[in-house]
């Protein structure tokens, strides 16, 4: 982050229990949304074949809304009140209205937060995992960018959540949000090759 009266930038890198929740209900109920991001390794995914495809679809649609709330919930303010979901304690909400099917579908994988509990605590304690190892990863591609376009990078926010995906690379999964795959973070070389793109799009 720079210094006053000048541009400044803040990078937020998590592994969050809510975000890796979201994504192992989503390979437990079998959800196929995002396309793009790849399932976490370690664990099943459902296969899809055995609804019709208008429930599908639901699951699908309510699946969306769930997962934007859970990764950028300031970028996507629910439209109605939120309940928390029984059995989730405080890491997973959905809209009062219009979710049932989705909660009842969610509600059969009670499993699914111990699974996200271990992802983050495994995370959590892992060098990567320490700030300070994490801000002098990213001020080394800010640098690195300001260099190239021989000016300071313009002020920007950026979320980095560390996932166990089973593809290496970044995808980004929101508008201010990115996740990278934890084998790819934990490379010093091929992440700052990786993330230097994402600077650029955004300094």
């Amino acid at each position: 982050m720079h210094s006053a009266g000048k541009p400044e930038w803040v990078v937020r890198e998590d592994a969050s229990v809510a975000v890796i929740l979201a994504l192992t209900l989503r390979q437990l109920i079998g959800i196929r949304s995002p396309e793009e991001l790849p399932p976490l390794r370690g664990l099943a995914t459902t296969p899809v074949g055995r609804r019709d495809e208008a429930t599908q679809a639901l699951l699908e649609r309510q699946w969306r809304e769930y997962w934007a709330l859970t990764v950028e919930p300031q970028a996507h303010p629910a439209t109605g009140p939120l309940d928390l979901v029984d059995g989730f304690e405080t890491y997973a909400a959905l809209p009062v209205e219009g979710f049932d099917e989705l909660r009842e579908q969610m509600t059969a994988h009670l499993e699914a937060l111990d699974f996200a509990r271990r992802v983050h605590e495994r995370h959590s304690s892992e060098p990567i995992g320490r700030s300070g190892v994490s801000y002098r990863a990213y001020a080394g591609a800010i640098a690195q960018h300001e260099r190239e376009v021989g000016r300071r990078a313009h002020s920007f926010e950026l979320n980095v959540q560390v996932l166990p995906l089973s593809q290496r690379g970044v995808w980004w999964i929101g508008s201010l949000t990115i996740a990278v795959t934890d084998g790819l973070r934990s490379d010093v070389v091929a992440f700052d090759s990786a993330i230097h793109p994402i600077i650029a799009e955004i300094a």
